[in-house]
């Protein structure tokens, strides 16, 4: 089971793809996809492939094999508004209709950015930010669906509801008439111990099997997004029901241009 929880670390550090060589990106995903299969608690309904593309070109993004992964993940919202914009003035085809998940930490500034850009907020971590959403989301008339973002770690510089709080902040944010919670998300703390990592894991599996349980009213727990580069395969060992990687897949990122950032 170790070595299984490696191989992405191995597939990273390998030589970055050609820029522009399809056929490697479609290989590199198909593997992962394997080792999440492999990984899975339920092989058959192994956890689904967010792909991280802070800082790659929508060019390179768009080469993407779209049947096998849920989306792309972005950090920022200038970076979207950007990226969608170039995708359009280049006439990028294949980058339309992409779904896009926020993954970032999200200023309530920037809500209006995003809104209606993106398929899913993933880091809804406070009533304010929630209150701004559903705000933003009801002068669209739609709805906005979020993960709530656990601080599982409880590490001080991120963002994220505390562990023993999360239930209190899912009840609050699904009151809000214009926002759905559709699960949980966590970024773990860097580390190289795998019994901690798997702790943590596994808490937040609990966690989100408690909030499914509740059944609440507003709230379906769909999503775990848990796992990146580092430990997806320990996450999906755990339960995750999606993973985000981007170096596995892209190799080291380079900068984005300033046109599409």
């Amino acid at each position: 089971m170790g070595n299984e929880s490696n191989k992405t670390d191995r597939l990273a550090s390998g030589a970055e793809p050609p820029l522009y060589d399809r056929g490697e990106i479609h290989q590199r995903v198909r593997a992962i996809n394997a080792m999440l299969k492999l990984n899975a608690r339920d092989p058959d309904n192994p956890p689904g492939l967010l792909v991280v593309t802070k800082t790659i070109p929508v060019e390179r993004i768009a080469l993407l094999p779209r049947d096998q992964i849920i989306g792309i993940g972005e950090n920022r919202a200038q970076e979207i508004r950007g990226k969608i914009a170039h995708a359009v003035d280049c006439r990028v085809e294949s980058f339309d209709n992409l779904p896009i998940h926020m993954i970032g930490r999200l200023q309530t500034n920037k809500v209006v950015d995003i809104i209606g850009r993106v398929a899913l907020i993933q880091s809804l971590d406070r009533i304010e930010l929630a209150n701004e959403i559903d705000r933003q989301a009801g002068r669209r008339d739609i709805i906005a669906h979020c993960l709530a973002q656990v601080n599982i770690g409880q590490e001080a510089q991120k963002g994220g509801v505390s562990p023993g709080e999360t239930m209190d902040a899912v009840r609050a944010f699904a009151r809000l008439p214009n926002l759905r919670v559709e699960g949980l998300m966590a970024v773990l703390p860097a580390s190289d111990d795998e019994g901690l990592l798997r702790s943590l894991f596994r808490r937040m599996r609990q966690l989100f099997d408690q909030l499914r349980a509740e059944s609440i009213a507003g709230v379906s727990m769909t999503h775990l997004s848990m796992g990146m580069t580092g430990d997806a395969m320990i996450a999906t060992q755990e339960g995750a029901t999606m993973v985000r990687l981007g170096s596995a897949i892209f190799g080291p990122r380079v900068r984005v241009s300033d046109e599409i950032r």
